[in-house]
């Protein structure tokens, strides 16, 4: 058997999320002045309150360092806030602050919008197998 990175998974999905992340980050650079990682941190404080920065990274995947430097760039803009942890001093809370949500609820319908760009030549059908699948692939995965 020979590999073929053209056909080779691993290979497929690091390229076609390199080509959306970059389209993406292009977008939430020009209009809103925001790095990927940081949108990624506003979307994940946006559905769940409040996080550690040890949440974050497991709930972004991202590693340690891209966690904290995107909190202490949100930290420093005043769209996220830090709150000490009570039950471990050496943690502590991030949530969004109101400007915070006020610019996540700016950029939602437009990450949506690209979502729907993405996959306007799929079917319904095709959306929930392609989801399904991404699952399966995170769940193997993991």
């Amino acid at each position: 058997m020979t590999l073929k990175l053209d056909h080779f998974l691993p290979y497929r999905l690091s390229v076609a999320s390199n080509a959306v992340s970059s389209r993406i980050a292009k977008t939430y650079r020009k209009r809103f002045n925001l790095k990927i990682t940081e949108w990624r941190l506003i979307a994940i404080l946006a559905e769940t309150e409040r996080m550690t920065p040890q949440a974050l990274t497991k709930a972004t995947r991202m590693d340690k360092i891209n966690v904290s430097r995107a909190a202490k760039a949100l930290i420093a803009r005043g769209l996220v806030a830090a709150a000490p942890n009570g039950e471990d001093g050496r943690s502590h809370f991030l949530s969004l602050t109101e400007a915070g949500r006020s610019l996540y609820a700016e950029i939602a319908p437009e990450a949506l919008a690209m979502e729907a760009w993405l996959v306007a030549d799929f079917s319904s059908d095709e959306r929930a197998l392609f989801q399904a699948l991404l699952r399966r692939i995170e769940s193997a995965a993991g």
